[in-house]
């Protein structure tokens, strides 16, 4: 298994964990996504009220915590498009699954550093367009 990459020099400080905060951070690093993560935020909403809960929202807020997280840091970031990238145009299923389970080492690595453990089940649905 790979391990994640971190070179240790971050882009920006990592933001509190608040639409607002995450909003900033991602026009900072990852701008071409703040589409994805605002209709992420209406269907959390949505699914909000419908539930009468909050856990929506905090799975959304734990989700784009661990995006920012990884995208903060350059070489991370780098590593994680380009295994996804290898993921998605693989020649056979073998190696598609390989490059999957570095995506996945990489984004639950960010996730465990900007989230406390109990939302790990509830941030299970992406509240991604992807």
């Amino acid at each position: 298994m790979s391990q994640p990459v971190h070179d240790g020099v971050a882009i920006i400080p990592r933001p509190e964990k608040t639409p607002a905060a995450l909003k900033a951070a991602l026009a900072v690093v990852a701008a071409d996504r703040l589409p994805e993560m605002v209709d992420g935020q209406t269907r959390a909403m949505a699914e909000a009220v419908t539930q009468g809960s909050v856990n929506p929202i905090r799975a959304f807020l734990a989700h784009w915590a661990a995006t920012v997280e990884i995208e903060r840091h350059p070489q991370t970031a780098q590593a994680y498009h380009r295994a996804n990238y290898l993921a998605n145009h693989a020649e056979s299923t073998l190696e598609c699954r390989s490059h999957a389970v570095e995506v996945a080492e990489m984004y639950r690595t960010a996730f465990a550093a900007v989230n406390e453990p109990r939302l790990e089940v509830q941030a299970s649905k992406s509240y991604s367009s992807t």
